[in-house]
């Protein structure tokens, strides 16, 4: 892992450190192809070099959240999109067991807009 990566998952406390750790494994395997890096300061995964999705805490309630880039072509239930144009979020609970079935539904239908040409990677 990169420093800077390894720096944000470690200044982290519990539970939400290991609740973001559990989405970056889950986000890690969900294709052979999605590698991690970080921009703007977070967690950013990449398909193909193709910003993918970022894990980040939302700033009132420190909860984890993953922020789907190309979330305005998704609709799934689980999905919020705010006052974003583009985005879309899926909250989960650092204190509660994560919807490990949700959340791979929904990244194997964003990758799937990468895999299937509908957003176009390099």
């Amino acid at each position: 892992m990169l420093p800077k990566l390894e720096q944000f998952y470690l200044s982290k406390t519990e539970p939400q450190k290991g609740c973001l750790m559990a989405l970056r494994d889950l986000i890690l395997k969900s294709d052979e192809l999605v590698e991690e890096t970080i921009k703007y300061g977070m967690p950013c995964f990449t398909y193909p070099g193709k910003m993918f999705c970022y894990l980040w805490t939302d700033k009132k309630t420190n909860e984890p959240y993953i922020l789907f880039v190309e979330g305005k072509l998704l609709n799934h239930p689980m999905l919020e999109t705010g006052d974003r144009a583009r985005m879309k979020i899926f909250k989960v609970r650092s204190n509660e067991d994560l919807p490990v079935d949700q959340i791979n539904e929904v990244l194997q239908s964003a990758l799937d807009l990468y895999r299937n040409g509908i957003v176009k990677v390099k």
